[in-house]
């Protein structure tokens, strides 16, 4: 079994934390559905969130998944670069995984599948 990453992304509507515990959980589940994965194949998942979001811990939203509680999660800020898209949580999950590399599908919810139209399904 193989270590891979998945990437992420959403914008989130507006800066509330039960907004983002919905798109958070949200784009986990795709992650996870879009993979043929289980949280027990989640080894890890580093979050980061724009300057603008204030209202709570991405992480916080994940923990309230299913099969998250002992995954080890941790949130940083992004870049505070000029003109980026607002309201933006990302993820780099690792996982495990008989995919290749090429075969695993990476995934932009809504308005953030502008950030990756290389790779966003």
């Amino acid at each position: 079994m193989a270590v891979r990453a998945v990437r992420g992304a959403v914008q989130l509507e507006r800066d509330d934390a039960g907004h983002m515990d919905e798109q958070v959980g949200a784009l986990l589940t795709a992650v996870l559905e879009r993979n043929d994965l289980t949280a027990d194949d989640v080894i890890s998942v580093w979050f980061t969130a724009t300057p603008d979001l204030h209202s709570d811990f991405p992480a916080a939203a994940a923990r309230k998944l299913a099969g998250f509680a002992d995954v080890p999660l941790i949130c940083a800020q992004e870049l505070d670069i000029e003109g980026a898209m607002p309201r933006v949580v990302r993820i780099l999950a690792h996982i495990e995984s008989d995919r290749p590399r090429a075969d695993i599908n990476h995934v932009y919810l809504g308005a953030a599948a502008a950030l990756r139209k290389d790779i966003a399904q």
